[in-house]
């Protein structure tokens, strides 16, 4: 079972905006985000995904290929496939950073067909969130 993370998608408008800036990046072969540190149980993440926190539900993933330190700077990036996988929209408060999330804890994907819509909307998951109700 592959360890997963969490992260926000800062600066992301909409789901279909952190798609798009996703797959803009597909002609690369894959998409980087970059941390300051490399998660110490990084290992047990290759294979798991990065699963994306935009208006305080998770909503949906990445999977993860690798991290690479860069000469430079001594930053890390998290390499990414370029493609946003939907999944059942579940709460999850913001944090700074990113965050290890167990298998058994992720949201399964959304299957062929299903609609996001189906699913409760993640403004409606939070004030849900909120009141002690989810």
């Amino acid at each position: 079972m592959p360890l997963h993370m969490t992260k926000i998608a800062f600066a992301a408008q909409s789901p279909a905006d952190l798609r798009a800036w996703l797959e803009s990046h597909a002609p690369f072969g894959e998409a980087r985000l970059t941390t300051r540190y490399v998660p110490k149980r990084q290992e047990e993440m290759v294979g798991g995904s990065l699963y994306w926190i935009f208006e305080h539900a998770l909503i949906g993933r990445s999977p993860i290929l690798g991290f690479e330190q860069r000469e430079s700077d001594g930053r890390w990036d998290i390499r990414l496939e370029p493609r946003l996988i939907p999944v059942v929209t579940k709460p999850k408060r913001a944090h700074q950073g990113w965050r290890y999330l167990k298998d058994e804890d992720a949201p399964r994907d959304l299957t062929d067909g299903e609609d996001s819509g189906d699913i409760m909307p993640p403004k409606l998951a939070r004030e849900l969130m909120k009141l002690g109700l989810v």
